[in-house]
């Protein structure tokens, strides 16, 4: 009883597989499937750009500030070398301790400065995604995509391939 079950369901199985593969081919045909690359896209788009001046720009005095702390850094040091020597105790003491003090606080700035930097540039990513997915839904539906792949996509030929478009279209939304 059991090898009939077995067989019944093989024979089923058989005689399903090419119905399943007829009909995927036949919805496939009718189906329009493109592809984009969206590194390129997160890349090259003009808005990464304006994101990349846009947070020099904003954080380039803390930048300038952490620059300088660090000459002033390397001052006191080239100070203590040079006249650590001829130096009194407490001179000497008291050079050590504002070293020490600096370099605390530069350790301190620098750990602030990157994980600001590194919120805002989150935050900038943030935004740069949504809009390149909003002009890839737009080229898609105005071309007559049924289906947009992304990563993991291993060869698509030209003819499917947005990237292109969807950076024609960011490039339109920067005017």
């Amino acid at each position: 009883m059991i090898r009939l079950v077995q067989r019944f369901a093989f024979l089923t199985i058989a005689l399903m597989v090419p119905l399943l593969a007829q009909t995927t081919a036949q919805a496939a045909d009718g189906i329009k499937i493109g592809f984009v690359n969206s590194t390129v896209l997160l890349e090259q788009a003009p808005q990464a750009e304006r994101a990349k001046q846009k947070l020099e720009q904003e954080f380039s005095v803390r930048e300038g500030e952490l620059r300088d702390l660090r000459q002033e850094i390397q001052d006191l040091e080239n100070r203590l070398n040079r006249d650590g020597v001829t130096m009194s105790e407490t001179e000497r003491g008291n050079l050590e301790r504002e070293l020490n003090r600096k370099l605390r606080d530069l350790q301190r700035e620098q750990s602030n400065f990157r994980d600001d930097l590194n919120l805002r540039k989150n935050e900038e990513l943030g935004k740069l995604q949504r809009l390149v997915l909003e002009a890839i839904r737009e080229v898609a539906r105005d071309q007559g995509y049924d289906l947009v792949l992304s990563e993991g996509v291993v060869y698509s030929v030209d003819r499917v391939e947005l990237t292109k478009d969807v950076l024609d279209r960011l490039e339109q939304k920067t005017r």
